[in-house]
């Protein structure tokens, strides 16, 4: 399907002005940070970090994307909502990062910036039916669409912040399902949606260099959030509009891997007699961690699998000839960074293996040794040594 080119100079020039002021604010609120007090200090086992590690790095990001949006993004009334919660959920999180605020508080002020939005127009109206048996393609959720839309951002907001435990984690991930939605609403020609994401995307790259193992600072709960927050309004306004079976299940699988891991955090919790909001040490980060894996190596495996998640919502969002090209891509993509990115020892210690075996393989398939022979061969002396009926088989 064609893409508009303008659209797609637009799309360029809001990701890369984001992407600028995230990268030269940061040191900025760096300084902030430390004047403010707001500083990560590794006090339990669920930190990974041993030092402390200014926060606030959330505050750059949206920086970049308000500034980058506010350029290039029509401002409708539904825009204005979400713009207008966002603010809300960052002075909660700077605040937090500062002083830390109770739970229930926080809770409160994040579903009034929810209901800014869902006031505003920004609202679930509808589900795709899963039961494709069924005559209703649709459910119209009628009196329950602001419940449930609340509910959504409120969710996404949370899980997206739960997921912050390694460096640069929260913030890969929500730019890989920010790209992800850029794509989509490119492909569906939603333009709003596609300036927003890129602003998005460019706001988290901006940051990148300071966030990644090592970090050099955190973005705290002011930029996982916020990234949250936006992830979760514009997921409403770009896909849960449409009737369509994509509705249902691409937001699904574009934050999945922050669904999946809420999720599965408050169903341990509740089984294990505990509060769903009590922090624990049983992420999929802290999983992969203690399976043996680096930091390094955790991040770039959640990154694959966030990856595979969103290149499977743009499959569902194609068809023809373009979803097996893709799928393909997709496949050998993934095979690429899973090998070299994400297990780069491993797979060159079994290299070494698989050709340290081929080697004596073949020492031990070759005749007896010849006066030129290699200086790794057999010792003739260990030959002689070896029974005849060894020799026969060799023979």
């Amino acid at each position: 399907m064609p893409i508009d080119n303008q659209l797609i100079v637009y799309v360029v020039l809001a990701l890369l002005v984001a992407l600028v002021i995230s990268f030269l604010a940061t040191p900025v609120v760096k300084t902030f940070a430390y004047k403010v007090g707001a500083i990560d200090v590794p006090k339990d086992n669920r930190r990974m970090h041993k030092v402390p590690i200014p926060r606030l790095g959330g505050l750059a990001i949206f920086i970049g994307f308000m500034v980058s949006v506010l350029l290039f993004v029509p401002i409708t009334p539904e825009m204005r909502s979400i713009l207008l919660g966002a603010v809300i959920i960052v002075v909660l999180g700077v605040v937090d990062d500062i002083m830390a605020l109770p739970a229930m508080l926080k809770f409160v002020v994040q579903i009034i910036a929810a209901l800014i939005p869902a006031l505003g127009g920004v609202r679930i109206l509808a589900f795709s039916n899963p039961n494709i048996f069924s005559d209703n393609l649709y459910w119209v959720l009628d009196g329950l669409s602001i419940p449930i839309t609340v509910l959504w951002i409120v969710g996404i907001t949370n899980s997206v912040n739960l997921i912050d435990g390694l460096d640069g984690l929260a913030n890969g991930v929500s730019a890989i399902s920010a790209t992800t939605m850029l794509l989509i609403a490119l492909l569906i020609s939603e333009a709003q949606v596609a300036l927003v994401m890129a602003a998005l995307v460019g706001a988290c790259v901006g940051f990148m260099p300071y966030n990644l193992n090592p970090a050099k600072m955190f973005m705290g709960d002011t930029g996982a959030t916020f990234l949250g927050y936006i992830l979760a309004t514009m997921s409403i306004q770009g896909l849960f509009k449409y009737y369509a079976l994509i509705s249902f299940v691409v937001p699904f699988l574009i934050l999945g891997l922050p669904i999946f891991d809420t999720a599965f955090a408050f169903i341990r919790r509740i089984a294990h007699g505990q509060s769903p909001m009590h922090a624990d040490r049983s992420h999929i980060h802290h999983r992969l961690i203690d399976m043996g894996l680096s930091q390094k190596q955790a991040v770039a495996t959640l990154y694959v699998i966030s990856a595979i998640l969103g290149l499977s919502a743009v499959v569902l969002t194609t068809s023809g000839e373009q979803r097996a090209m893709l799928f393909f891509v997709a496949l050998c993509i993934v095979a690429v960074v899973a090998a070299r990115v994400v297990f780069p020892k491993e797979v060159k210690e079994e290299l070494h293996e698989e050709l340290e075996e081929l080697r004596e393989h073949g020492r031990h398939g070759e005749h007896a040794p010849r006066s030129d022979a290699p200086a790794d061969s057999p010792d003739p002396s260990a030959q002689e040594m070896e029974p005849p009926a060894q020799k026969d088989e060799e023979t």
